[in-house]
């Protein structure tokens, strides 16, 4: 939500905007793009201009970068999405494909133009919809956290593709994003959301960051130099193993994996995402998959959590968790897989499986047979310590990113499986929301559960991990 939020934004400034989860960020950008010409729940007023214009009166004056690349994808091969726009602006194809090449250039994007975009890593579907941005050149570019799934690396690349484009172009750029820091050297202006999507702080960044850094603090705002947060401290009993289980969960060994087409559609041509990796599981450790983008720690985790049968290699699980299908985790029934091992995709809305908020924390204990009761006493502690409770009855398409992503580790944790794979579980969060997700997985870990987080934040891995597993460019450890 916004609260009679104006803003003025004088042509050429380049703008980050901060502020905890769910303050608004994403749905400014949003109605600054004239996507919310009409409300599809709560009320609607005020307006954008661009210039002396209304916004929906100039098509192709403003560019967004969607805070989930994956729902920009509109073509079945990295040319035809990038060039997608310039068709409908019915650019000549002459122009078209070298345009293409430059911008999946600019945005550091590995594959060429008949690679297909159903094989996409996170990483590389943020790139992509970089690209798709780039490409158009529009004279205002949002960006809603446009380097959350990258590599600190590749993350730098874009950065610097963001700045050449707003310095060749001078185009107007505004950028949400939730750590400050690396965006410095970048930004003329500094806007702050507070939790009730209203301005709490607006002006030059440094100046904002020095004088008013224990308030943007206490906002959740990752202000540079402030210290980690501690973990929330989470009540065992809400997030831990429904009941005791074996040591080692699960054993992973020389496993390579080829995709095709990838996690969500596999028409495509195979494409190597793991090679010669090897991985366990034990109940009350906690293992951090890291790696460059596109290293397959997404691909690994889906493997341990039996969403996804190896190419070659083995995955089984202890004796004491086999089903009368075996010990192979991607060969159990879904009811008998999910009481065992839970997964969160690195896209939350691709978990979910409800209509309402409640009813998608409960999900999974109701698959596999938990009691009710305690099954809904768990549920309903998980959405207070999110933060969510008060969204009960709404639908999780309806929240933002970071409440979306919360919700999915909520669901993962509350049914108490042995083994939970988490899938960059952070993306999205404030300072206070992240310290309430790896509470929470900490506090499962200490009960006794066994969790891999595939992630790029080093802070959630020096938070948890008792190990870390770090893959290479082609997925081998």
């Amino acid at each position: 939500m916004l609260a009679d939020l104006s803003l003025h934004i004088p042509a050429g400034q380049r703008v980050v905007i901060a502020g905890p989860s769910g303050s608004g960020k994403s749905t400014l950008l949003r109605g600054i793009a004239g996507l919310l010409l009409t409300a599809s729940q709560g009320d609607l007023s005020g307006r954008v201009r661009i210039g002396e214009r209304e916004v929906f009166e100039v098509p192709g004056h403003v560019g967004l970068l969607q805070q989930d690349p994956l729902v920009s994808v509109v073509a079945e091969t990295v040319g035809r999405d990038v060039a997608f726009g310039l068709e409908n602006r019915q650019v000549s194809r002459e122009e078209i494909w070298p345009r293409v090449q430059m911008a999946l250039g600019a945005s550091a994007f590995p594959y060429g133009v008949g690679h297909p975009t159903s094989a996409l890593s996170g990483g590389e579907a943020q790139r992509l919809a970089l690209a798709g941005s780039l490409v158009l050149g529009s004279p205002v570019m949002l960006l809603d956290e446009p380097t959350s799934m990258l590599d600190p690396e590749l993350a730098g690349s874009v950065r610097a593709a963001v700045r050449r484009d707003a310095d060749s172009r001078q185009a107007t750029t505004l950028v949400v994003e939730h750590h400050i820091e690396p965006w410095l050297d970048f930004a003329d202006r500094l806007i702050v959301l507070g939790s009730g999507g209203q301005v709490v702080a607006d002006g030059d960044p440094r100046t904002v960051l020095a004088e008013q850094a224990a308030f943007l603090t206490s906002q959740g705002v990752w202000v540079p130099g402030v210290d980690t947060p501690r973990l929330a401290a989470v009540d065992p009993t809400l997030v831990g193993p429904w009941a005791s289980g074996p040591q080692r969960l699960v054993t992973a060994t020389d496993i390579g994996v080829e995709l095709k087409g990838g996690l969500v559609d596999r028409r495509a041509a195979p494409t190597v995402a793991l090679d010669g990796v090897g991985a366990v599981l034990d109940a009350g450790k906690a293992c951090g998959v890291t790696g460059v983008s596109g290293a397959g720690k997404s691909t690994l985790v889906a493997v341990l959590g039996g969403l996804l049968k190896p190419t070659s290699g083995t995955v089984v699980a202890a004796p004491e968790l086999a089903t009368k299908k075996g010990t192979e985790p991607w060969r159990w029934a879904s009811p008998d897989l999910t009481a065992r091992l839970s997964w969160m995709p690195q896209a939350p809305e691709h978990g979910v499986v409800s209509r309402s908020v409640q009813s998608e924390v409960l999900a999974s204990a109701r698959a596999c047979g938990r009691e009710p009761r305690a099954a809904e006493r768990r549920a309903g502690g998980l959405l207070e310590v999110f933060g969510l409770s008060h969204l009960s009855d709404a639908s999780p398409y309806h929240l933002s990113g970071g409440e979306q992503r919360r919700l999915m580790v909520a669901a993962a944790l509350a049914h108490g499986p042995y083994g939970v794979l988490l899938d960059e579980p952070t993306v999205g969060q404030d300072r206070r929301t992240w310290s309430l997700v790896m509470g929470a997985v900490a506090a499962a870990r200490d009960a006794g559960s066994g969790v891999a987080v595939a992630t790029h934040d080093m802070l959630a891995v020096d938070a948890i991990a008792d190990e870390v597993l770090t893959l290479d460019k082609v997925g081998a450890s």
